[in-house]
Protein backbone atom coordinates (compact mmCIF):
# COMPACT_ATOMS: atom_id res chain seq x y z
CA UNK A 1 0.00 0.00 0.00
CA UNK A 2 0.97 3.76 -0.58
CA UNK A 3 2.69 5.30 2.55
CA UNK A 4 0.70 8.29 3.42
CA UNK A 5 1.53 11.11 4.90
CA UNK A 6 -0.47 14.14 6.37
CA UNK A 7 2.33 17.11 6.73
CA UNK A 8 1.96 20.90 8.82
CA UNK A 9 0.08 19.36 11.96
CA UNK A 10 -0.26 22.36 14.24
CA UNK A 11 -2.94 20.85 17.32
CA UNK A 12 -3.74 17.64 18.52
CA UNK A 13 -7.46 17.34 17.08
CA UNK A 14 -5.87 17.52 13.59
CA UNK A 15 -3.07 14.74 14.35
CA UNK A 16 -5.95 12.59 15.70
CA UNK A 17 -8.65 12.83 12.84
CA UNK A 18 -5.31 12.32 10.90
CA UNK A 19 -4.61 9.37 12.31
CA UNK A 20 -7.73 7.68 12.95
CA UNK A 21 -8.24 7.95 8.68
CA UNK A 22 -5.28 5.99 8.58
CA UNK A 23 -2.30 7.82 8.01
CA UNK A 24 1.00 6.23 8.22
CA UNK A 25 3.12 8.98 9.37
CA UNK A 26 2.55 13.00 10.10
CA UNK A 27 4.60 15.88 9.83
CA UNK A 28 5.27 18.26 12.22
CA UNK A 29 7.18 21.79 10.28
CA UNK A 30 9.96 23.52 12.53
CA UNK A 31 10.43 26.22 9.95
CA UNK A 32 10.11 29.79 11.33
CA UNK A 33 8.21 31.81 8.93
CA UNK A 34 5.85 28.68 8.01
CA UNK A 35 2.33 29.24 9.03
CA UNK A 36 1.94 25.65 10.05
CA UNK A 37 5.53 26.28 12.44
CA UNK A 38 5.31 24.32 15.97
CA UNK A 39 7.40 24.50 18.69
CA UNK A 40 9.40 21.07 20.12
CA UNK A 41 7.41 21.82 22.97
CA UNK A 42 4.16 22.09 21.59
CA UNK A 43 4.99 18.96 19.40
CA UNK A 44 5.97 16.77 22.04
CA UNK A 45 2.51 17.50 23.89
CA UNK A 46 0.48 15.89 20.57
CA UNK A 47 3.03 13.04 20.20
CA UNK A 48 2.21 11.84 23.67
CA UNK A 49 -0.98 10.99 23.25
CA UNK A 50 -0.80 9.42 19.40
CA UNK A 51 -0.52 5.78 18.81
CA UNK A 52 3.24 4.25 18.80
CA UNK A 53 3.11 2.99 15.08
CA UNK A 54 2.17 6.28 13.76
CA UNK A 55 5.43 7.71 12.56
CA UNK A 56 6.09 11.62 14.33
CA UNK A 57 8.18 13.56 11.37
CA UNK A 58 10.24 16.65 12.02
CA UNK A 59 10.34 18.66 8.83
CA UNK A 60 13.63 21.13 8.64
CA UNK A 61 15.60 23.09 6.56
CA UNK A 62 19.42 21.85 5.46
CA UNK A 63 20.98 24.88 7.27
CA UNK A 64 19.41 23.30 10.66
CA UNK A 65 20.21 19.92 9.94
CA UNK A 66 23.10 20.26 12.38
CA UNK A 67 20.21 21.02 15.48
CA UNK A 68 17.58 18.64 13.82
CA UNK A 69 18.42 15.74 15.97
CA UNK A 70 18.09 17.22 18.80
CA UNK A 71 14.81 18.93 18.57
CA UNK A 72 13.40 15.76 17.20
CA UNK A 73 14.84 14.08 20.03
CA UNK A 74 13.04 16.39 22.16
CA UNK A 75 9.82 16.48 20.33
CA UNK A 76 9.79 13.24 20.54
CA UNK A 77 9.81 12.53 16.85
CA UNK A 78 10.64 9.35 15.19
CA UNK A 79 11.99 10.59 11.56
CA UNK A 80 13.73 13.81 10.32
CA UNK A 81 12.97 15.24 7.26
CA UNK A 82 15.66 17.28 5.47
CA UNK A 83 14.90 19.71 2.83
CA UNK A 84 17.79 20.76 0.64
CA UNK A 85 16.16 23.88 -1.61
CA UNK A 86 18.69 25.87 -1.19
CA UNK A 87 21.36 24.23 -2.41
CA UNK A 88 22.90 23.00 -5.62
CA UNK A 89 21.58 19.98 -7.41
CA UNK A 90 23.30 17.16 -5.35
CA UNK A 91 26.30 15.35 -7.74
CA UNK A 92 27.15 11.54 -6.93
CA UNK A 93 29.33 12.31 -3.94
CA UNK A 94 27.92 15.65 -2.87
CA UNK A 95 25.35 16.74 -0.53
CA UNK A 96 23.09 13.67 -1.21
CA UNK A 97 25.36 11.20 1.08
CA UNK A 98 26.34 13.72 3.49
CA UNK A 99 23.68 15.44 5.50
CA UNK A 100 24.39 16.22 8.78
CA UNK A 101 21.94 13.79 10.09
CA UNK A 102 23.43 10.55 8.52
CA UNK A 103 26.21 9.83 11.36
CA UNK A 104 23.16 9.73 13.82
CA UNK A 105 21.25 6.87 12.73
CA UNK A 106 18.72 6.45 15.38
CA UNK A 107 15.53 7.94 13.74
CA UNK A 108 14.69 7.78 9.85
CA UNK A 109 15.56 9.93 7.64
CA UNK A 110 13.72 11.59 4.65
CA UNK A 111 15.82 13.91 1.79
CA UNK A 112 13.26 16.48 0.38
CA UNK A 113 14.27 18.14 -3.02
CA UNK A 114 12.56 19.91 -5.93
CA UNK A 115 11.67 17.75 -8.53
CA UNK A 116 13.19 20.30 -11.17
CA UNK A 117 16.40 19.83 -10.26
CA UNK A 118 15.86 16.24 -12.23
CA UNK A 119 13.66 17.81 -14.84
CA UNK A 120 15.94 20.88 -15.74
CA UNK A 121 17.29 18.82 -19.11
CA UNK A 122 14.05 16.84 -20.04
CA UNK A 123 15.19 13.36 -20.10
CA UNK A 124 16.35 11.37 -16.64
CA UNK A 125 19.76 12.92 -15.70
CA UNK A 126 22.75 10.46 -15.46
CA UNK A 127 23.54 11.03 -11.78
CA UNK A 128 20.44 9.97 -10.55
CA UNK A 129 21.56 6.38 -10.35
CA UNK A 130 25.23 7.22 -8.31
CA UNK A 131 22.52 9.58 -6.25
CA UNK A 132 20.50 6.81 -4.91
CA UNK A 133 22.62 3.40 -5.07
CA UNK A 134 22.82 2.10 -1.63
CA UNK A 135 26.78 2.97 -0.11
CA UNK A 136 27.75 3.09 3.10
CA UNK A 137 27.54 6.93 3.16
CA UNK A 138 24.29 7.46 2.28
CA UNK A 139 22.58 9.40 5.11
CA UNK A 140 19.15 8.97 4.16
CA UNK A 141 16.45 6.52 3.94
CA UNK A 142 13.74 7.88 1.34
CA UNK A 143 13.72 10.36 -1.20
CA UNK A 144 10.91 13.43 -1.38
CA UNK A 145 9.96 15.32 -4.69
CA UNK A 146 8.36 18.75 -4.30
CA UNK A 147 7.25 21.54 -6.13
CA UNK A 148 8.79 23.67 -3.74
CA UNK A 149 10.85 27.00 -4.49
CA UNK A 150 13.60 28.73 -2.86
CA UNK A 151 11.13 31.24 -1.59
CA UNK A 152 8.54 28.69 -0.20
CA UNK A 153 10.30 25.33 0.82
CA UNK A 154 7.31 22.80 0.92
CA UNK A 155 3.67 23.95 1.09
CA UNK A 156 3.54 25.55 -1.83
CA UNK A 157 0.05 23.87 -3.29
CA UNK A 158 1.35 23.69 -6.34
CA UNK A 159 2.06 20.69 -9.00
CA UNK A 160 5.01 19.79 -11.29
CA UNK A 161 4.75 18.00 -14.39
CA UNK A 162 4.03 14.32 -13.63
CA UNK A 163 4.69 12.83 -17.26
CA UNK A 164 7.99 14.35 -17.38
CA UNK A 165 8.63 13.48 -13.78
CA UNK A 166 7.43 9.52 -14.64
CA UNK A 167 11.28 8.72 -15.49
CA UNK A 168 12.80 10.07 -12.44
CA UNK A 169 10.36 8.07 -10.24
CA UNK A 170 10.51 4.86 -12.08
CA UNK A 171 14.81 4.71 -12.05
CA UNK A 172 14.65 6.25 -8.69
CA UNK A 173 12.01 4.10 -7.59
CA UNK A 174 14.47 0.73 -8.53
CA UNK A 175 16.72 1.35 -5.70
CA UNK A 176 14.99 3.76 -2.65
CA UNK A 177 11.54 4.55 -1.77
CA UNK A 178 10.44 7.80 -3.48
CA UNK A 179 7.98 9.96 -2.03
CA UNK A 180 5.59 12.21 -3.96
CA UNK A 181 5.10 15.83 -2.78
CA UNK A 182 3.48 19.24 -4.05
CA UNK A 183 0.05 20.59 -5.09
CA UNK A 184 -1.54 16.58 -4.02
CA UNK A 185 -5.37 17.29 -3.31
CA UNK A 186 -8.48 14.22 -3.04
CA UNK A 187 -8.96 14.98 -5.98
CA UNK A 188 -5.72 14.60 -8.22
CA UNK A 189 -3.94 12.21 -5.96
CA UNK A 190 -5.62 9.10 -7.78
CA UNK A 191 -4.04 10.32 -11.18
CA UNK A 192 -0.41 11.00 -9.57
CA UNK A 193 -0.38 7.56 -8.25
CA UNK A 194 -1.46 5.99 -11.47
CA UNK A 195 1.58 8.15 -13.63
CA UNK A 196 4.06 8.22 -11.38
CA UNK A 197 3.56 4.94 -8.86
CA UNK A 198 5.10 6.65 -6.04
CA UNK A 199 5.98 4.49 -3.21
CA UNK A 200 4.81 7.36 -0.89
CA UNK A 201 2.40 10.67 -0.81
CA UNK A 202 2.82 13.56 1.32
CA UNK A 203 0.07 16.61 1.23
CA UNK A 204 -0.15 19.49 3.59
CA UNK A 205 -2.06 22.85 1.91
CA UNK A 206 -4.02 20.15 -0.06
CA UNK A 207 -6.51 19.10 3.07
CA UNK A 208 -6.44 22.36 4.78
CA UNK A 209 -9.46 24.50 5.88
CA UNK A 210 -6.80 27.40 6.11
CA UNK A 211 -2.86 27.74 6.15
CA UNK A 212 -1.99 25.30 9.31
CA UNK A 213 -5.61 24.27 10.05
CA UNK A 214 -6.85 20.46 9.03
CA UNK A 215 -10.09 20.03 7.32
CA UNK A 216 -10.96 16.44 8.50
CA UNK A 217 -13.20 15.59 5.74
CA UNK A 218 -10.54 16.51 3.07
CA UNK A 219 -7.71 14.20 5.18
CA UNK A 220 -10.27 11.82 5.15
CA UNK A 221 -11.12 11.60 1.42
CA UNK A 222 -7.33 12.28 0.55
CA UNK A 223 -6.69 8.94 1.99
CA UNK A 224 -9.71 7.21 0.93
CA UNK A 225 -8.53 8.31 -2.71
CA UNK A 226 -5.27 6.72 -2.02
CA UNK A 227 -6.38 3.16 -0.93
CA UNK A 228 -8.70 2.95 -4.06
CA UNK A 229 -6.14 4.03 -5.83
CA UNK A 230 -4.29 1.24 -4.35
CA UNK A 231 -6.85 -1.24 -5.63
CA UNK A 232 -7.37 -0.48 -8.59
CA UNK A 233 -3.19 -0.48 -8.97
Amino acid sequence: MTWIKICGITNLEDALAAVEAGADALGFVFYEKSPRNVTPEAVREMVSKLPQKVEKVGVFLYRDSEEAPRIADAAGLTGLQIHLHQHLPPQPAGNGGQVAVSARRRKKVYLAMPASWFLANGPVKANIASFVEKRPERGFDTILLDSETPERPGGTGTTFDWERAAPVFEKMGASINVVLAGGLTPGNVAEAIRILKPWGVDVSSGVEARPGKKDPEKVRAFIAAVRQADKSA
